[in-house]
């Protein structure tokens, strides 16, 4: 989905605590840490996919075969929106429309900032804490 490789040296195998995964320029890694506590609250982290080389739907079949579930769909009639899905402990991502179908595959679609409100009551992010951040006064 992510145009990303395995180290052909280190390849990532069941039971591996750690699994490293990177672009294909070599510029861009990902560290997976298993950890052993279960899923207790929302995701830390969310990812927001653009598959590079197929269409949204195409790639949500091909996460689906692999065992992701469906978690909410919020395609429109348009062909904007997203589906959120869910790999097989829980973890929710979105799978966006894929790079032939964006307006710009760089930046984000407009539809990410015009979405509808969402149905259920969200908390509101923390801001994060930056300690080299001066005081004002």
């Amino acid at each position: 989905m992510l145009s990303m490789r395995e180290d052909p040296d280190d390849p990532n195998e069941p039971g591996h605590e750690e699994c490293m995964i990177f672009s294909t320029d070599g510029r861009t890694r990902l560290l997976f840490i298993e950890v052993p506590e279960g899923k207790q609250v929302k995701n830390r982290i969310h990812f927001d996919l653009r598959p590079p080389d197929a269409t949204r739907e195409e790639e949500v079949s091909r996460l689906i075969g692999l065992g992701a579930t469906e978690v909410a769909d919020h395609r429109r009639s348009d062909g904007s929106g997203w589906v959120t899905l869910a790999d097989p402990e829980g973890n929710e991502f979105c799978v966006l429309r894929g790079d032939s179908q964006a307006e710009d595959p760089v930046r984000p679609p407009r539809d990410l900032t015009a979405q509808a409100p969402l149905t259920t009551a969200a908390a509101p992010s923390p801001q994060p804490r930056n300690p080299r951040a001066i005081p004002a006064g």
